[in-house]
């Protein structure tokens, strides 16, 4: 038996890793409307069936769950709640992210968990893994995100004069945040590879690609940051999840990126 890794399908982690590291998806809601598609985040009764599925899995070993940063989705509330009832059992991590930084803290601490780490292990290995990872994401347009209420209040305030640019924004402690504004796909990608590589310090890093029907010019980003970042770096190239589609629109590709180190938030302890 072996401690059990959750998380929700905005992670986007691909179906092949999550058959081979045994990682549990829930899939979040994505609502067909009238005048418009939606998504709906998890609710406790949901996640804690999911949860007491995987503990019967794994013998009660535990479960570390992971979900989309709390600032973006209900899930997070709603997981706290479900995780109360297993007395401990469920470790709920708040991730302060979304997409494959999520799915990379659960990668690691799935792997961990396959080797028979005990629940301890596993939540800090992911909550490292969280901490050193940084994620990116290039837009065609901005509308879909100001319109889902899920930027940040200053970038929502001047979303208006960003409308005709390509922009880059960056999770940061949950939020979207406005990293860059670009005109052309060739401005943006350097422009992304120059954040991951200053972020990266010299040292190998792992980077996930994660593409909205836009297989090639993903491709092409992948390959600038092949050449740009230190041999002993790892790449995957993944669809971004359907429930992140609705917001980021056509086009989008994110990056996240977890490095060897977490950055320096200046303070001394």
């Amino acid at each position: 038996m072996a401690v059990r890794i959750v998380v929700d399908s905005s992670a986007g982690v691909p179906e092949d890793v999550v058959k081979e590291l045994g990682i549990t998806v829930v899939d979040l809601h994505v609502m067909d409307k009238e005048t418009e598609t939606t998504t709906s985040g998890l609710s406790s009764l949901e996640l804690a069936a999911a949860y007491a599925r995987q503990l019967e899995r794994g013998g009660d070993d535990g479960v570390v769950a992971l979900h989309v940063a709390k600032e973006l989705s209900s899930t997070y509330s709603a997981a706290v709640a479900a995780s109360a009832v297993f007395d401990g059992a469920v470790r709920v991590i708040d991730t302060a992210s979304v997409g494959m930084a999520v799915g990379a803290a659960a990668m690691a601490a799935a792997k961990l968990a396959q080797e028979g780490a005990d629940l301890d292990a596993c939540e800090r290995l992911a909550s490292d893994t969280l901490r050193r990872s940084s994620t990116w994401v290039y837009l065609q347009k901005i509308d879909d995100l100001r319109r889902s209420g899920r930027l940040s209040t200053g970038t929502a305030i001047m979303s208006a004069a960003v409308l005709a640019i390509k922009p880059i924004m960056e999770i940061h402690d949950g939020k979207l945040e406005l990293a860059g504004k670009t005109r052309t796909q060739a401005k943006a990608f350097s422009k992304v590879a120059e954040l991951v590589v200053e972020r990266a310090a010299g040292d190998p890093v792992f980077v996930a690609v994660q593409h909205v029907d836009t297989e090639p010019a993903a491709l092409q980003l992948r390959d600038l940051l092949e050449e740009v970042l230190p041999e002993g770096s790892s790449f995957m190239l993944a669809p971004l999840s359907p429930v992140l589609t609705v917001h980021t629109g056509a086009g989008a590709i994110g990056v996240s990126a977890v490095f060897s180190t977490a950055p320096d938030t200046g303070d001394d302890d």
